[in-house]
């Protein structure tokens, strides 16, 4: 374990042997860290937080501290967070409340990038990435491999569905499908992310389905349970995205961005 001398580590923190420790950081004493996992300088790590292996978090990021919500009263609650993740410089992420299920959750593969926010109760996924200054207000949930451009601001309790696509200073106040690109704000939608499927490698066939789906939900004018019901009664619902693209519709709490 390489611990720099300046920084201020609890003895009650659980820290694997194969962890470093920059300069001038903070780790709290119910911090635990996996094998692998790296602080740069001046990071602080605080409250019941777990960190799994190979996570690099960078200079002046505040990991795990106390949430904002003005309910907070102390209760324990947590911060769990994967492997492989990138924290970059100034980004703050918030453990949850006992108003939902007590925890901040993040998975792995992710990039957030300098200044961005997850507030307190957020789901994050897999391999996602949130540019500088995104930020997630509280009880956010998003999916996998999802884009978020810089400044776009998510709204408390949205979803941000796998594979889908924010623009740069979006601001989301409904539900994003899956799939679906969205800007502006309020923010719309701007069709599918179809090249970063080909980039996936979707066959021809399924991208050309969700095309024709997408058209039925949003460009035909049909009533939203008009669309979704004419879609499951064609032949494209047997493909599994579409059945997905569809599914993250009908399960929206909020209604979604059109």
């Amino acid at each position: 374990m390489l611990i720099h001398p300046t920084a201020i580590v609890d003895p009650k923190a659980e820290l694997d042997s194969d962890v470093k420790i920059g300069p001038f950081c903070i780790v709290g004493p119910d911090v635990q860290i996996g094998a692998g996992t790296e602080l740069k300088s001046h990071v602080v790590l605080n409250g019941h937080t777990i960190i799994g292996k190979h996570n690099e978090i960078y200079q002046f990021a505040s990991v795990g501290e106390v949430n904002q919500d003005k309910k907070y009263k102390g209760e324990p609650t947590k911060l769990e967070i994967g492997d492989h993740n990138v924290i970059r410089e100034n980004a703050t992420i918030h453990r949850g409340t006992v108003q939902d299920q007590g925890i901040t959750k993040i998975g792995s593969g992710n990039l957030f990038m300098a200044s961005t926010h997850v507030g307190h109760d957020c789901i994050v996924g897999d391999n996602n990435i949130l540019a500088n200054y995104a930020a997630l207000a509280g009880h956010v949930t998003v999916g996998d491999s999802v884009i978020l451009g810089g400044y776009t601001g998510i709204h408390q309790f949205c979803q941000v569905n796998s594979y889908s696509m924010c623009g740069m200073g979006s601001m989301v106040t409904k539900d994003v499908p899956r799939y679906v690109m969205v800007s502006g704000d309020p923010a719309k939608a701007h069709g599918m992310n179809f090249e970063g499927m080909r980039r996936r490698g979707t066959p021809a066939d399924v991208i050309k389905a969700l095309r024709t789906a997408y058209k039925m939900v949003y460009i035909k004018g049909m009533p939203l349970e008009q669309a979704l019901s004419e879609i499951e009664a064609t032949d494209i619902a047997k493909i599994q995205e579409v059945a997905d693209f569809v599914l993250s519709i009908r399960q929206s709490n909020r209604g979604i961005v059109r």
